[in-house]
């Protein structure tokens, strides 16, 4: 997947420069609160909420604070820290939801207006480029307040033949990409063996801790004998599971 995805990705809507945002170091191990103050080629200065201004070296940041600072250095948009995919947030409703995703760099929709009042928007939406070689499409689950409490994104279907190829590129890409928005996850495996997939089962291999609350999981699945990757952001705090 290309570059300037990644910070289509990361970069969703306008933030305050004078809001105290979580500055992460390169592993996403630590953390350190703050106000953006100023920066160079070398270093960030940042202001504290005990009035203190530090200053970090570019070379100990997050990637994700990197690509913050370049945002503000051209002119981009900055991210919005509680997004969860693109400029999606849990909370939002289903008319900011349809909004953000007419708007998006990164996803486009199938249907007009109108046939998106008649089915709704589970897979309607989907991934403008491939990723690892693979479209995906966006499925969505709703609160009795008709608010977002989850969002799934999932491969197209291809054949068990191409598990080891094309699913498991588009595996290791989605990867790749969770871990530069959400930093190192606490729980990461190997991609699932095909072997134990069955129709409707989810197997799982990376657990992110979202930054705004909830979890974000990457894994595998099977429907009428396809298979397909699935990443899953959820409100529900998932822990990671533990081998013996």
């Amino acid at each position: 997947m290309q570059r300037h995805l990644l910070i289509l990705l990361t970069c969703a809507i306008p933030a305050l420069q004078a809001e105290d945002r979580l500055w992460k170091s390169l592993d996403g191990s630590k953390t350190i609160s703050g106000s953006y103050v100023s920066h160079d080629t070398r270093e960030v200065t940042i202001l504290q909420s005990n009035g203190k201004e530090i200053t970090v070296n570019l070379s100990n940041l997050h990637e994700q604070d990197k690509i913050w600072l370049k945002g503000m250095k051209d002119g981009d948009p900055l991210p919005d820290e509680s997004a969860i995919f693109d400029k999606l947030c849990f909370g939002d409703s289903r008319d900011e939801v349809i909004r953000k995703l007419k708007e998006s760099k990164f996803v486009e929709g199938g249907l007009d207006e109108t046939f998106i009042g008649r089915t709704g928007i589970n897979g309607i939406f989907r991934t403008k480029e491939k990723i690892g070689g693979l479209q995906c499409e966006l499925y969505f689950d709703w609160s009795p307040g008709d608010n977002l409490k989850e969002l799934t994104l999932q491969s197209q279907s291809t054949p068990r033949t191409s598990y080891n190829s094309s699913i498991k590129e588009n595996w290791e890409e989605l990867a790749k990409i969770l871990t530069m928005l959400h930093g190192t996850p606490i729980q990461a495996g190997h991609l699932p063996d095909p072997d134990q997939l069955q129709n409707d089962m989810f197997l799982g291999s990376h657990l992110w801790r979202l930054e705004g609350g909830g979890s974000a999981l990457l894994g595998t699945s099977m429907q009428s004998g396809k298979c397909m990757v699935v990443v899953r952001f959820t409100t529900e705090r998932i822990d990671p599971v533990r081998v013996p």
